[in-house]
């Protein structure tokens, strides 16, 4: 009887873990073969989503956006700065800080905060404003853009570049950025960061290491890591209709989504 109870008080969790797997997936059929097959649904997905660049492809991430700072996070940082020349920002979603690095340098009086999962690309983004001789105006940290440690209305200015398609629960972060959003402050999250050209990924792909060309096919051929594509026009608007952001706009460029909101109350 003994064991008979151990069988299946063992055999009945991974039972039930087994059905509740199987729910995850579901049945496709190549229409060329007629092979039918599982393939992760739609929750299944969301919960293999990865927010954080793997710490393999660290290195390959901080070349590949390096290759953008003359034709991307400049000009990005222009836009900003004839907005605010002075204050504090918020960078959501950091990565190596190109973009707070190309801020302060065309505005002494503007500080900036940058966070992000990555403890690698945090160290990078530590090392990049050490060599511009800027860490007086810049600070970076390891940070979840959905639970921020910050107080309210801390900021003047709340950027993201190239991360809203990888979220989780981008109505958390939207509603944590108003949080911490002074009245009056704005919040532009640009999607996803086009920061290549045809040359520049052959320029990219050349500077990769053995085991950085080893890994980024890996996990490419796992879709561990899949090309960044812009979010529905739907899809945004849903997420910040679930927020309190009242005044917004959304521009639709050919290859990216730039989203601009304004946050304003009336106090009572």
């Amino acid at each position: 009887m003994a064991v008979l109870w151990l069988f299946f008080s063992l055999a009945t969790p991974i039972v039930v873990v087994k059905q509740y797997m199987w729910r995850l997936f579901e049945q496709h059929s190549c229409w060329h073969t007629g092979i039918t097959i599982k393939i992760p649904n739609a929750k299944m997905k969301q919960w293999l989503k990865i927010e954080r660049i793997p710490g393999l492809l660290a290195s390959v991430y901080i070349k590949a956006t390096r290759m953008g700072i003359d034709n991307y996070y400049r000009p990005v940082a222009e836009e900003i700065v004839s907005n605010m020349n002075q204050g504090l920002i918020l960078d959501l979603g950091t990565g190596p800080g190109y973009l707070p690095v190309e801020i302060v340098k065309k505005a002494s009086d503007v500080n900036i905060i940058g966070i992000d999962l990555s403890r690698k690309l945090i160290k990078a983004a530590r090392a990049n404003a050490a060599k511009a001789g800027l860490e007086h105006q810049l600070t970076f940290e390891v940070g979840n853009s959905a639970r921020l440690r910050f107080k309210d209305e801390s900021f003047d200015m709340v950027i993201s570049t190239g991360m809203l398609h990888s979220l989780k629960k981008p109505v958390a972060v939207f509603r944590e950025t108003y949080r911490v959003l002074k009245n009056g402050g704005q919040a532009w999250f640009y999607d996803p960061a086009i920061i290549g050209s045809p040359h520049g990924g052959k320029e990219w792909k050349a500077s990769l290491a053995f085991h950085e060309k080893f890994f980024f096919k890996l996990f490419t051929g796992l879709k561990i890591h899949q090309p960044a594509k812009p979010l529905s026009l739907q899809k945004i608007r849903s997420i910040i209709e679930a927020t309190d952001f009242k005044d917004y706009q959304i521009d639709d460029l050919k290859d990216e989504v730039r989203i601009k909101m304004k946050k304003v109350y009336i106090s009572t």
